[in-house]
């Protein structure tokens, strides 16, 4: 039995933005984690713990995004000379809590986590960009809009820089050729791990209120401007750079700009509750801002005292705001 599994992410600035070629999004990996366990066997059954049945390979619509990632590894095996035989996989991890998702690029993981399961049961090592572009082409292929941002970071397990690449070409090239000729491409994407050189905490707090990246994603889209576009890329660059050279106000100015970026992008990108994530933050040593898409979902903050951490804690937690996850950034441990 092999054993895989893959992280959570989340954003801390450059969200919408980067649903546009050539574009950056800083985004951090949050250790919650999916697990699979695969072994060959003699039937094909695959089982994940958010339903309670199991399918083989036969289409279900509950199981298609496992069962289409496996199609997909199935061509890269027979480009490598290798067929697919029966297995067992097993998933488990919900990344929710009462039915209620925290936000943190489930099916992006899930399709990284399959990928990986199969690649480790054929003893088959790829790198960061070809695991990429594997999970990347999956969800391409079933039109999905995002970004592939969440994939970026997960398959990297790390604080990264992320510039998007062409999702239309790629997608064109998918319909053109095979998928090995589309795997060897250069896509034009980048993913560089950041290493913030200054000691901050790193806080999640979670809303409980389930938002629809897709939806808002397809609502928002249109207010995307060439002037929020270079704000944008520009707030990224700077952040990580203050990140890099130890300027914790120079950090909470950018996190700031890009909370109002959002902010001038959509009055339903921040909900009552997420404003409250963020306003708790105001006059501490700290800045907090929504992550990701919005409308729900989790917030994250950045705290450079001891004394404004515990603070913002007890603010969210008499709002009704969840701790969901908190690391000290600049430290190898996390908690």
């Amino acid at each position: 039995m092999i054993a895989v599994k893959t992280c959570g992410k989340l954003y801390w600035a450059g969200e919408y933005a980067i649903l546009e070629p050539g574009q950056l999004a800083l985004i951090k990996d949050i250790p919650i984690y999916m697990r699979a366990e695969i072994a060959f066997s003699n039937n094909y059954r695959i089982y994940s713990d958010m339903f309670d049945f199991a399918v083989d390979l036969t289409p279900n619509p509950d199981y298609s995004l496992i069962q289409e990632t496996i199609a997909l590894v199935e061509y890269f095996l027979v480009y490598r000379g290798q067929t697919l035989r029966p297995f067992s996989l097993e998933i488990r991890g919900k990344m929710e809590r009462e039915g209620k998702k925290f936000g943190l690029g489930s099916s992006g993981s899930v399709v990284v986590l399959v990928i990986k399961a199969l690649l480790a049961l054929y003893d088959i090592t790829v790198d960061q960009d070809l695991l990429f572009k594997l999970a990347s082409a999956v969800l391409l292929k079933r039109g999905d809009n995002g970004s592939m941002g969440d994939l970026a970071c997960i398959v990297a397990e790390d604080l990264v820089l992320y510039q998007s690449f062409d999702r239309q070409k790629v997608v064109a090239w998918l319909k053109e050729e095979n998928l090995a000729t589309v795997l060897e491409r250069d896509w034009g994407f980048s993913i560089s791990h950041v290493q913030p050189a200054l000691e901050c905490d790193f806080l999640v707090g979670w809303t409980k209120e389930v938002a629809v990246s897709s939806d808002m994603v397809k609502q928002i889209k249109q207010n995307i401007n060439q002037s929020f576009l270079t704000s944008s890329k520009e707030t990224v660059a700077t952040l990580v750079e203050a990140l890099e050279q130890v300027k914790s106000e120079k950090i909470i100015e950018q996190v700031e700009v890009a909370s109002k970026l959002l902010e001038g992008l959509s009055t339903d990108i921040y909900t009552p509750s997420l404003r409250q994530l963020k306003e708790a933050s105001q006059d501490l040593q700290a800045v907090a801002k929504s992550s990701g898409a919005g409308g729900g979902d989790c917030g994250i903050a950045l705290s450079f005292d001891e004394q404004s951490t515990k603070t913002l804690k007890n603010r969210w937690a008499d709002l009704g705001i969840e701790l969901l996850y908190q690391e000290r950034i600049g430290h190898d441990d996390k908690s």
